[in-house]
C-alpha cells in the first residue's frame, strides 16, 4: 500500500513541475523499483513507466543565419565574396577561414573605406591578396562585381582564366595588379576603357597576341607587361604618354626600336626591354630619355654603333645593352655620365674602349667581357670576331650616331671619333 501511495505522489510531483517549466527543459528522473535502479532516457522506447517523461525538444540550427551588416553596400557584396570563396580550390595559408560572418572589413585581404559618392557609407574599397597562394579558375563574377573597388592587388597566387570585360564598369578602380598568376588569353582590352586606371601590372602570366598601341597613351603611371607571350612590333605612332615605368621584357616583341617612341617616352624613369626579339639599330633619339634611371635592352638582336646621344641620359644609373650585336667603339661621352653605376656591354662585338671607359672597367662599373677588344682579357676568339665582321651590317642615318641632341660642342675634336668598323 505504501508503495502505491509513493508512486502516486511522484506522478503528481512530475505533473506540477511540467506545468511550471515554460522553457521545456528536460527532467531527468531516476526511479528505484524493487531491488535495483533503472535509468530511462527520453529516447528509450522500451521503458516501463506508466507516465510520459517531459523531455527537451530537439533543436536544429537555422538554415540561414540572419546577418547584420554595418552598411547595405557590405550586405550586397557578401554573397559575391562567399561565392568566390566556394570556387577557391586551394588555400594553403587558411586565408578564407577568416571570411566568415557579417564583419567583411575584418576578412583577411579586404579593406573598407568610405566611397567617393557617399562619405557616410562603408564599402569594400581595396583588396590585397598578394602572396596568399590562393587557387581559383577565374576572377569573373568576383572582381567585376565589386562596384566600389579602388585597388585590387593579387600578386603571387594561382588565379587563371581571363579578365572579364565587365571590369571596365569599375569606375573607381585605379590600381590593378594580377601579376605572377596563370592568366591567359589576349591582352585585357577592357582596361582601355578605364580612364581612371593609373597602375597596371599583368606581368608573369601567359597572355598572348598583340598589345594595343592605345595602352601606351592611357593615363598610366606604370605599365608592367613583361614575362608574357606577347608578339608585336613596338608602335611607331605614339605622340605622347604619361607612363613613368614601362617593362616590356621577356616577351616576343620584335622589329626595330621606333624613333618616335623615345620622344613620347621622354618622361620615363625605367624602361625594360630585355629578352625580347628586337632587331635593327639604336636610333639617336634614345638620348631623349633624359629622365630614365634604368634602361635595359639586353639579350636582343640590336646592332650597329652605340649612339653618342646616350650622353644626354644624365639621370641614368643602369644601362644594359649586353647580349646584342653591337660593334664599333664604346663612346667616351657615355662613360662620362656622372650617375652611372652599371654599364653592361658584354656579349657584343665592340673593338675599342677609351681611357675614361677603362677607368670604369677598373671600378667594376663597365662590363665589356666577350667582345673583340684586342688588349683586354676575357674577349671573344679572333675567329669568332672575324666571322662576325665578315658579314657587314649597315645602319641608316649613320651621321646621327655622333649627334648629341642635348648640347653642342664647339669643335668636332671634343667628340671622340668612333673607330671604323673592320
Amino acid at each position: 500500500m505504501s508503495i502505491i501511495i509513493s508512486f502516486m505522489l511522484l506522478v503528481c510531483l512530475i505533473s506540477c513541475t511540467t506545468a511550471r517549466d515554460s522553457s521545456r527543459e528536460a527532467l531527468q528522473v531516476t526511479i528505484g523499483i524493487g531491488n535495483g535502479n533503472l535509468s530511462k532516457g527520453c529516447n528509450d522506447k522500451h521503458h516501463n513507466l506508466p507516465f510520459k517523461l517531459n523531455c527537451k525538444l530537439p533543436t536544429t540550427p537555422l538554415a540561414n543565419e540572419v546577418l547584420k551588416f554595418a552598411d547595405q553596400r557590405l550586405a550586397l557584396v557578401h554573397p559575391i565574396i562567399q561565392k568566390f570563396k566556394s570556387l577557391i580550390t586551394s588555400d594553403p595559408l587558411g586565408i578564407t577561414q577568416t571570411w566568415v560572418g557579417s564583419d567583411i572589413c575584418s576578412y583577411k585581404g579586404f579593406y573598407c573605406d568610405n566611397p567617393p559618392d557617399n562619405k557616410s557609407a562603408i564599402t569594400v574599397a581595396s583588396i590585397d591578396f598578394n602572396g596568399f597562394q590562393l587557387s581559383a579558375p577565374s576572377l569573373d563574377g568576383f572582381l567585376d562585381q565589386l562596384p566600389d573597388i579602388a585597388l585590387f592587388h593579387a600578386n603571387s597566387n594561382n588565379f587563371s582564366g581571363s579578365l572579364s570585360p565587365n571590369i571596365a564598369k569599375l569606375r573607381y578602380l585605379y590600381e590593378l595588379d594580377i601579376s605572377n598568376n596563370r592568366f591567359s588569353g589576349p591582352f585585357p582590352d577592357a582596361v582601355l576603357n578605364m580612364p581612371g586606371l593609373t597602375f597596371l601590372d599583368i606581368r608573369f602570366n601567359f597572355f598572348t597576341g598583340s598589345v594595343p598601341s592605345q595602352i601606351f597613351t592611357q593615363n598610366l603611371d606604370a605599365l608592367f607587361i613583361n614575362n608574357n607571350e606577347f608578339m608585336i612590333h613596338l608602335p611607331d605612332n605614339i605622340v605622347n604618354t604619361h607612363i613613368f615605368y614601362l617593362t616590356l621584357a621577356n616577351n616576343k616583341f620584335n622589329g626595330p626600336l621606333p624613333r618616335t617612341i623615345f620622344k613620347a617616352f621622354s618622361s620615363l624613369a625605367e624602361v625594360l626591354l630585355l629578352n625580347d626579339q628586337l632587331t635593327g639599330c639604336i636610333p639617336y633619339e634614345i638620348g631623349l630619355l633624359k629622365e630614365a634611371v634604368v634602361f635595359d635592352a639586353g639579350n636582343n638582336q640590336l646592332t650597329g654603333h652605340l649612339p653618342f646621344s646616350l650622353a644626354c641620359m644624365e639621370n641614368s644609373e643602369q644601362l644594359n645593352f649586353a647580349g646584342n650585336l653591337l660593334f664599333g667603339a664604346v663612346p667616351e661621352v657615355v662613360c662620362e655620365l656622372g650617375k652611372l653605376m652599371n654599364l653592361s656591354l658584354s656579349e657584343n662585338y665592340f673593338i675599342h674602349v677609351g681611357p675614361m671607359c677603362r677607368i670604369l672597367i677598373e671600378r667594376g662599373v663597365l662590363d665589356v667581357r666577350n667582345n673583340c677588344i684586342p688588349d683586354l682579357p676575357f674577349q671573344r676568339s679572333v675567329e669568332e670576331c672575324a666571322n662576325f665582321f665578315a658579314h657587314p651590317r649597315f645602319c641608316p642615318r649613320m651621321w646621327s650616331y655622333n649627334y648629341i641632341p642635348c648640347y653642342h660642342f664647339p669643335s668636332s675634336s671634343s667628340i671622340p671619333e668612333m673607330a671604323p668598323s673592320p
